[in-house]
């Protein structure tokens, strides 16, 4: 198994990355091997400062790094020798099994897109993110910000993905689908919300139990939560805030309110596209580049993209 990082993205890139890359080589008797996207020089320098030495452990040099603030399409192009460039390059030729990086998050949407490019049969990709649950189980929402404007299809067709990724990655026997909506009834919602139910109700590669609403997020009535990407992605950033609020008022250290902390999960996977790729948060530390990299593992271990493309494949017959 092969892992491509890119070292560079990030805040405190390249530091935390290895630093992290670290804590993953210490706790693993039989690591992955990483490659190391980035500047050789930087790299070889903290590596060799923190001891990260491995025959798992390859440098692969980039010239370049995307900036934040860069447009995403245009500088993966004018910078074909960027980590993040590199990275997808190793990915879509085979010499990678996955990509991670906490750099541009447009640059990696457009590379999953255009270098990795989308399973046959999906029409929109999606990004998730993991909820905690008051039970002490985990649940998912997607889309969370890739497509801010859907149609009913593109909802059917998150909702497989969601169920493939619980059952494969979280470990959820039959997940349960509900789709976000303003009410429990049948019928309820804006005309997205109308039109997608009957969808998921007919479909039978999924658990539906039918309508949730906002309140239904942190308990046990569904496992996978589906909605358009401007309606996910407002309920991400609420439920970061809760963190952020409860370090600020220092209530943070309550067992729930932890779970919230987005290094315990690393980073959110590119669903729908043939490999896996995982973006972090711009502000990753090094447990956060370590929870990426299991993750990574998980993924190809599960061959959760090798499943969805049967999954497609066998709803187009």
């Amino acid at each position: 198994m092969n892992i491509a990082i890119d070292m560079m993205g990030g805040d405190f890139a390249p530091l935390e990355a290895v630093k992290g890359l670290h804590q993953y080589m210490n706790g693993n008797g039989a690591p992955a091997n990483i490659l190391c996207v980035g500047d050789e020089i930087q790299l070889r320098k903290l590596l060799d400062e923190y001891q990260v030495i491995s025959p798992n452990i390859n440098v692969v040099h980039a010239a370049e790094v995307i900036g934040y603030n860069e447009h995403p399409t245009k500088a993966l192009k004018e910078k074909p020798r960027s980590s993040i460039a590199v990275g997808f390059h190793l990915l879509a030729s085979g010499k990678a099994d996955a990509f991670i990086s906490a750099g541009n998050t447009g640059a990696m949407l457009v590379g999953a897109m255009f270098t990795i490019k989308a399973i046959e049969g999906v029409q929109r990709p999606t990004i998730a993110t993991v909820i905690p649950k008051l039970n002490g189980k985990t649940g998912l929402l997607l889309d969370v910000g890739l497509n801010a404007d859907c149609k009913p299809e593109h909802l059917d067709q998150f909702a497989i993905l969601g169920t493939l990724y619980a059952t494969n990655i979280l470990g959820i026997d039959s997940p349960k689908v509900g789709l976000m909506n303003v009410g429990e009834e049948e019928g309820k919602g804006n005309a997205l919300a109308q039109a997608t139910y009957p969808l998921l109700k007919e479909n039978e590669q999924i658990n539906f139990i039918g309508n949730i609403e906002g309140r239904d997020v942190f308990n046990d009535k569904a496992d996978v939560m589906v909605c358009d990407g401007f309606t996910g992605n407002v309920i991400l950033k609420m439920a970061e805030s809760f963190y952020d609020i409860a370090r600020h008022r220092n209530m943070h250290t309550d067992e729930y309110l932890q779970r919230f902390h987005y290094e315990n999960y690393g980073g959110t996977p590119v669903l729908g596209v043939a490999r896996p790729v995982i973006i972090g948060h711009g502000i990753s530390n090094a447990t956060a580049f370590w929870n990426m990299i299991r993750l990574a593992e998980r993924m190809i271990e599960t061959d959760v993209c090798g499943q969805v493309k049967n999954s497609f494949a066998v709803a187009s017959l």
